[in-house]
């Protein structure tokens, strides 16, 4: 998580598009918008086009239709930029925004009590999307922002919410390669499906030095209604001197505060 450069690394290959005679009208639009990321939130037309795998006509009367719709707005110097429409329809997502508006007094009264980075997460796949994160200025530096994707084994958030998932998906995960950023990331199979099987008897995620030398993050599950784990709750601190049994009540109580707003009622066994 923590980066001076603030960028995420590539976790997804984008692959080779597919042959252009084969492209729908709705892939090629697609296309467009997927050439945008944290990486290259300002695009040109013929930066666009090759990124997407057109042709530069086709680029332009698609660029132009989407901007039109206001999917994409053009600056002074010519680039291309997500617009505002995109944002207002992303606001309609229940696993984004919506979760993001229940979670934030929860996720300020962490970060009060701690003034250290709190972020929350949501799966996608086999990625975490972070939809929140509040940070302080001592705090330690993060690589995680809203909108970016991080692998689920390498991430607190990630354990968290992949110890939650179906069995499917956890051997998914399991069966790829599996990335190392540090010397300390969980890059063995074996060992990832005992921390997971840990996760969930504990309860929580201890996240030590995954993703660069300096960060630490403990996370906690955020439940629905029916008690399924919809999102992940962390704390990301410095690893030096770093106390996790210090700081997991905090973050559980923040994850049991957001799963009651969201209408999840413990029973007897989980009070």
């Amino acid at each position: 998580m923590p980066d001076p450069a603030g960028q995420p690394p590539p976790v997804r290959a984008s692959g080779a598009a597919p042959p252009r005679a084969s492209r729908s009208a709705a892939d090629r639009l697609l296309a467009v918008l997927g050439a945008f990321d944290h990486r290259n939130a300002a695009l040109s037309l013929t930066e666009i086009a090759r990124r997407a795998g057109l042709s530069l006509a086709t680029a332009h009367r698609l660029t132009g239709a989407l901007a039109a719709w206001g999917a994409l707005e053009r600056d002074a110097k010519g680039s291309y930029h997500i617009g505002l429409r995109l944002c207002e329809l992303a606001a309609l997502a229940p696993r984004g925004w919506a979760l993001r508006e229940v979670a934030l007094p929860y996720l300020e009264d962490l970060y009060e009590a701690t003034h250290e980075n709190v972020q929350l997460a949501v799966r996608d796949g086999l990625d975490v999307v972070y939809i929140e994160r509040i940070s302080g200025r001592s705090a330690v530096g993060v690589r995680s922002r809203v909108g970016a994707r991080w692998p689920v084994h390498a991430t607190g958030v990630g354990l968290v919410l992949l110890a939650h998932s179906p069995a499917a998906v956890q051997e998914q995960a399991c069966a790829r390669p599996l990335t190392g950023f540090t010397p300390h990331t969980l890059t063995d199979p074996a060992r990832l499906r005992r921390t997971l099987a840990e996760v969930r008897r504990a309860g929580c995620a201890v996240s030590d030095r995954q993703i660069t030398e300096d960060a630490l993050s403990v996370a906690a599950p955020v439940r629905g209604p029916r008690g399924d784990v919809v999102a992940s709750v962390s704390l990301v601190v410095h690893a030096a001197g770093a106390q996790p049994p210090t700081l997991i009540p905090a973050v559980r109580l923040a994850g049991r505060g957001i799963s009651r707003a969201l209408g999840w009622q413990p029973g007897p066994a989980s009070a």
